[in-house]
């Protein structure tokens, strides 16, 4: 045959072998068929009952332009999945959907943010990670478990993903619940202190940052579910429900935690106040007491020729008596009151 009619094609180099991917793949019927390189992936998708799942971690702009070239993809959308700091959001070019979702993990005692674009259509899957994101083998493996489910195509696999990301969500809100709950614990239980205003600030911030996440993930979810983007099949679009129900619990749970800590700051601040008034009242009782003798003892001290007590014989001993009595009174009724 001649070569110059058929020229000899260049061997792919093997998936997982480059850098930023993590696994390419095709599969049929449910069940993997096998890896594929990324410059296989839009011969593969292009064949019917085929769906190609290409998994990427922060890619390089050619590895990206690889694979838009394979599937078709969007200038604009690979524009966004090569940055990261997107915002979630669902997006629609033609019959492919683009969708940004935010990933959570704590990491050090903080939550550690991070994005997953997807890129979804007619044959094929594309995964892009970027940040702080637990790996989607795990997802992978559980689908590729039940080829029965995986038999739905790329809308199954996106309601896959979408689900690990939000369960992913939980154990963080179940982490910023038992500090909460400890902090609320303490607030009636130690003094107020700066540390525990800081402490309430980070919660609270930490709060916000993870709703900011999760909320606009119910939008995407909901147009998904209720088939206003073109390319979800109908018989899917309750399995997206399902995940819209566990965001909807998230946000309940973590409006909630706010709620708690937003009682806990201003009971910190009631307690705080509390306290500055317990103070003020036991020095003002003690300024009381101890302005009795100094009234006594500054009346005896202006030297005045004309005070015949001053020469009486029991005049110290009645002056040290009636300021020991008052004094003693005064006592017993601030202690009486509770100010001492």
């Amino acid at each position: 045959m001649d070569a110059s009619i058929n020229p000899p094609q260049l061997q792919p180099e093997p998936p997982g072998h480059e850098p930023g991917l993590v696994n390419s793949s095709v599969y049929a019927g449910g069940r993997r068929v096998k890896e594929i390189a990324v410059d296989e992936a839009g011969e593969w998708a292009r064949r019917p009952g085929h769906v190609v799942w290409i998994g990427l971690f922060e890619p390089s702009p050619e590895l990206l332009a690889r694979v838009q070239a394979q599937l078709g993809l969007h200038d604009l959308a690979i524009e966004d999945a090569g940055k990261a700091h997107q915002h979630p959001k669902i997006e629609q070019y033609g019959d492919a959907l683009f969708i940004v979702a935010r990933t959570a993990q704590r990491i050090e005692g903080r939550i550690a943010f991070g994005e997953t674009h997807l890129f979804v259509g007619r044959g094929y899957v594309v995964s892009v990670r970027h940040g702080a994101s637990i790996s989607y083998a795990t997802v992978r493996a559980r689908c590729e478990s039940c080829p029965i489910t995986l038999a739905n195509g790329a809308d199954y696999i996106l309601y896959a993903i979408l689900d690990f990301i939000v369960d992913n969500y939980q154990p963080v809100l179940e982490t910023l619940s038992a500090e909460v709950e400890e902090i609320e614990d303490g607030v009636f239980a130690r003094p107020s202190g700066q540390l525990d205003i800081h402490q309430l600030h980070l919660l609270r911030r930490e709060l916000l940052r993870l709703r900011n996440a999760v909320v606009p993930l119910i939008e995407v979810c909901r147009r998904l579910e209720h088939a206003e983007v073109a390319p979800i099949d109908p018989a899917m679009q309750p399995l997206f429900r399902d995940v819209t129900d566990h965001v909807l619990r998230l946000r309940e749970g973590i409006d909630g935690l706010r709620e708690v800590l937003a009682f806990a700051f201003e009971a910190r601040l009631m307690t705080g106040q509390a306290e500055q008034t317990e103070i003020t009242r036991r020095l003002a009782a003690g300024a009381a007491i101890l302005a009795v003798p100094t009234a006594i003892a500054g009346i005896y001290g202006m030297n005045f020729d004309h005070m015949p007590e001053l020469k009486w014989q029991y005049g110290y001993p009645l002056v040290l008596g009636v300021i020991v009595a008052i004094c003693g009174w005064l006592y017993w009724r601030f202690r009486k009151n509770g100010w001492i």
